[in-house]
């Protein structure tokens, strides 16, 4: 995963921005923002009163370039109304979307096109593949769309084929190709329009545990190449932990709690978010840097490691080096972590945990 940035760069590399975004389903929806609208929770039940449906309700949030921002909830807490809102194939009712600074919502049909073809890719979880197409016609069908060489399409079509590990199935049908193959293919399409922003809508619900794993294994492989600014649907927490850098919970349409897995984990916000992260291990979302022992002395000659090293695989490393262990992040030393020291920070977040649980 990335790690999170800071500083002055949380403003100048943002992607994308979605500012007070609503969608709502029912007649005249618009004219609930015509006039200065109620608070958000007051609107929300406003709207239902009147029998209309609030699938996406004051929806912000940011994408920083080069991040993996997860959105998650439940069935029907309008993660997938919001990734479609973002490319304009669900209209929103109200709000703010940029990319890259320009206003997608006062673009034309005809410019939302072109965006779409040129600036975002996107992945759902149904494949979307055309059986009557082969791999390659399959990858190649946006890039022949904008109108590229045959030249230019063969080099960029072989580029993202080799990158997603499907080289030799170039002229085989989907139908002759494995869940995993398929969505591999749906990737390689949504790549090979080079996007500024990638959507991804529940990609690997569809495959069975062992075929996920190893998908979200290459997606976590091919983002280290490329640092794409991405959008990722799920309902999984456990998918979540594993490719955010940072996530936002949703229920009812609206976001209950945005950070860091280690933040969401570590503080919940309330009882829902609670019982998403009370049965994840915290080891797999804790680091280096969360575990340190600020009371001990650094001693000479310790074995040095990545302040974003995961607990999880730092435990094994302690075992061998019962002295302790130097976290540093860019050459700067945070501090030593022992084996007390985080069986010490493992209680205390779990303490936090369970008390924001019922």
């Amino acid at each position: 995963m990335n790690q999170p940035h800071s500083g002055d760069d949380e403003v100048s590399d943002i992607r994308l921005s979605c500012r007070n975004i609503w969608k709502v389903y029912g007649k005249n929806a618009g004219g609930y923002f015509q006039t200065a609208p109620d608070e958000p929770a007051a609107l929300v039940e406003r709207i239902r009163a009147d029998g209309a449906i609030p699938a996406a309700a004051n929806v912000s949030f940011d994408v920083r370039v080069g991040e993996i921002f997860v959105i998650m909830g439940l069935s029907g807490s309008g993660k997938s109304t919001v990734v479609r809102c973002l490319s304009r194939l669900v209209e929103p009712t109200h709000g703010r979307i940029t990319l890259n600074g320009d206003d997608l919502l006062a673009q034309s049909p005809k410019e939302m096109i072109q965006i779409r073809r040129h600036k975002i890719g996107m992945v759902f979880q149904n494949f979307g593949l055309m059986p009557h197409l082969s791999v390659y016609d399959n990858i190649a069908f946006p890039l022949s769309l904008q109108g590229e060489t045959r030249a230019d399409i063969r080099a960029q079509v072989d580029k993202v084929i080799e990158l997603v590990g499907l080289r030799g199935r170039e002229n085989s049908y989907p139908h002759q190709l494995s869940g995993g193959q398929q969505q591999r293919v749906g990737i390689a399409r949504s790549l090979a329009v080079d996007p500024d922003l990638w959507l991804l809508d529940e990609p690997f619900s569809a495959l069975d545990p062992l075929i996920r794993r190893q998908m979200q294994d290459e997606f976590l492989r091919i983002q280290n190449d490329l640092r794409k600014s991405i959008v990722f649907i799920t309902h999984d927490f456990l998918e979540a932990l594993r490719v955010a850098d940072r996530m936002m919970i949703m229920r009812g349409g609206q976001v209950v709690q945005t950070g860091t897995p280690a933040e969401l984990i570590t503080n919940p916000a309330d009882d829902y978010v609670a019982e998403f992260t009370n049965d994840v291990p915290l080891a797999r979302v804790l680091t280096a840097a969360e575990v340190i022992d600020k009371a001990a002395r650094a001693a000479d000659g310790l074995d040095r490691i990545a302040a974003d090293m995961p607990v999880e695989t730092l435990l094994p490393m302690l075992a061998e080096h019962p002295q302790g262990l130097m976290a540093e992040r860019d050459g700067l030393a945070l501090g030593v972590v022992t084996a007390q020291s985080v069986i010490a920070a493992l209680a205390r977040h779990a303490g936090r945990t369970e008390a924001a649980t019922p």
